[in-house]
C-alpha cells in the first residue's frame, strides 16, 4: 500500500479563506471601537485628575493659575501644579492632541460659558477629531452636552469638564451608569 501525501484542494481553500474573511469582518470593527473607548475613557480619567490638581489648587490658593489654551511642561500652568498637586501633569490625551486648559476669567466664551470668575476652570479635549466642535454648554439644559456613543464618529466630539462637572462627555461615563 503507498502512502499518498495528500494536499488541499482549491475548494478547500477558498471556504478556509472565506471563513477566514468572515471572522475578519465580523471582529476588526469591533476591535477597533474597543480600542477608541479605551482611549476616550483614558482621556476622560486625565482630564478628571488634571480637574482635581486644578480644584487643589483653588482650594490652597483662592484661585486658578493663570492658563488660556494648549500648555507644555515649560508653562506656568505646568509649574503651578506639578508636583505638589499631581506628580506628572498630562500634556496630550489618547489620540496625542493637547488638552486645553481656560482658567479664571479666560473660561468665558469657551463652550458657551459665560460669567467665569477668578475660581473657574475649563478642561477640554478635542477627541479624537483633533478640531474644536461647535458644542455650546446651555445653563437651562445642562443635560444637552452629554451623549451615548453609538457610532464611531462619536469619538471624534469634544471632552469639556467645567470647574469638575462634565458638560460634554459621553452619558453613561458622565452618570456612572
Amino acid at each position: 500500500m503507498l502512502n499518498r501525501i495528500r494536499g488541499f484542494t482549491l475548494i478547500e481553500l477558498l471556504i478556509v479563506v472565506a471563513i477566514l474573511g468572515i471572522l475578519a469582518a465580523l471582529l476588526i470593527p469591533n476591535a477597533i471601537t474597543a480600542i477608541q473607548k479605551a482611549k476616550q475613557k483614558s482621556t476622560m480619567k486625565d482630564i478628571t485628575v488634571i480637574s482635581t490638581a486644578v480644584t487643589d489648587y483653588v482650594t490652597d490658593n483662592g484661585i486658578t493659575p493663570v492658563q488660556a489654551g494648549t500648555y507644555d511642561a515649560t508653562a506656568a500652568f505646568y509649574d503651578a501644579l506639578s508636583p505638589f498637586y499631581i506628580k506628572v501633569l498630562p500634556i496630550n490625551d489618547q489620540w496625542g492632541n493637547n488638552f486645553y486648559a481656560y482658567c479664571g476669567t479666560d473660561v468665558n466664551g469657551n463652550y458657551g460659558v459665560t460669567g467665569a470668575a477668578g475660581d473657574d476652570f475649563l478642561i477640554a479635549s478635542y477627541g479624537r477629531g483633533k478640531a474644536l466642535e461647535a458644542f455650546s454648554f446651555d445653563p437651562n439644559d445642562p443635560e444637552l452636552g452629554l451623549f451615548v456613543v453609538s457610532q464611531a464618529d462619536h469619538f471624534n466630539r469634544d471632552l469639556v469638564m467645567w470647574n469638575g462637572s462634565w458638560i460634554r462627555a459621553p452619558r453613561t461615563a458622565a452618570t456612572g451608569t
